[in-house]
């Protein structure tokens, strides 16, 4: 079954649908979203995969495309990789009638969806998320953006797409730490103060893992009504859509310290979010139960609970690059503390 449910923004209002086999009908999707010319941006690992078959839409459609194939790895979510598809975009003479399909997770998404929003002063694109993270996350709401060294997603525009396909059968080529990664999202919005689909989680993520295709559905339309919900009231995070980074302050700064990859980003988020509780712990907000039942879920999910070791000093220098910071003395004492016991 194919679920759709839309996002309404100030900007335009966009469908996502959700299920399984539909990049194997990917033109029924993409035909109000396509023009005459269409650029298709993917990597490495996803290429010999789904290329092919979004090529074989566009054609159906009667659209001219060509592909852009970048190194796979949030590595290469830099200026250089972004220079690459503008480049290419102009060798091959794209124009505001060209819409880019954005064909990866979250690195590509979101580099994808910056191109479009600067290349001409903006394009049309549509995501189609391969990865869980990106499912359930990233690729709705209209956040793109490259990484600098001195901080993640440092550089970046609030620009929406015109859909996102997400199609489930995607999931099944995914590397199981890659879906673990993904996790770390959905977990984070039951935390956002949904406390049915928390209770929910603890009871089916065992079997989300071994990736039952109904609750593998239910989980990403859920996240995505939720985002969704959220980014129609705050779509430039201004207020209620920062709830949305609980752990990726702490997250980001795992990210830059360690090499952007080594650890990925739902990893870090994931390891992020409890130190995230153990801070709320210090100021009185949560209790040491609450704080080991987010830990036993995050566990069953095959994430890691605990961040590597650096000091003070390397945390806040981090911290204080990421655009959602703001003066907190706590935050001083907490990077200074947090590998204490209670």
């Amino acid at each position: 079954m194919i679920q759709t449910l839309d996002v309404h923004t100030p900007a335009h209002s966009y469908p996502i649908y959700i299920g399984s086999g539909l990049i194997s009908h990917a033109a029924d999707y993409l035909r109000p979203h396509l023009g005459s010319r269409a650029a298709i941006i993917t990597n490495t690992t996803v290429a010999p995969l789904y290329l092919q078959a979004i090529e074989t839409a566009c054609r159906q459609l009667g659209t001219d495309c060509f592909s852009i194939i970048l190194p796979d790895g949030e590595a290469h979510k830099t200026a250089e990789s972004l220079n690459h598809i503008y480049t290419s975009l102009l060798e091959n003479h794209a124009d505001r009638q060209t819409t880019i399909l954005a064909l990866g997770g979250g690195v590509i998404g979101d580099m994808a969806g910056y191109a479009a929003a600067t290349y001409q002063r903006g394009i049309p694109f549509v995501q189609i998320p391969t990865t869980l993270l990106s499912q359930v996350d990233s690729s709705v709401g209209g956040k793109t953006g490259i990484n600098h060294p001195l901080g993640k997603n440092m550089i970046g525009a609030f620009y929406q797409p015109q859909a996102v396909i997400a199609d489930t059968d995607c999931l099944r080529t995914l590397p199981a730490r890659e879906f673990s990664a993904g996790m770390a999202e959905v977990i984070k919005y039951a935390l956002l103060g949904d406390a049915e689909f928390l209770s929910w989680l603890e009871e089916h993520t065992p079997a989300i893992m071994q990736q039952q295709t109904d609750l593998l559905a239910q989980t990403i339309y859920r996240c995505c009504q939720m985002k969704a919900d959220i980014v129609g009231q705050d779509e430039k995070e201004k207020g209620i859509r920062a709830h949305l980074n609980l752990g990726h302050t702490f997250g980001h700064a795992i990210e830059a310290q360690m090499g952007y990859g080594n650890w990925l980003h739902g990893e870090a988020v994931a390891a992020g979010m409890v130190l995230a509780c153990r801070l709320s712990e210090h100021k009185g907000y949560l209790k040491t139960s609450d704080i080991q039942r987010v830990i036993r879920l995050l566990q069953t999910a095959a994430l890691p609970v605990c961040p590597p070791k650096f000091d003070a000093g390397t945390w806040l220098a981090h911290m204080q690059h990421d655009k959602k910071t703001k003066p907190d003395k706590s935050g001083w004492w907490f990077c200074k503390n947090w590998d204490k016991p209670p």
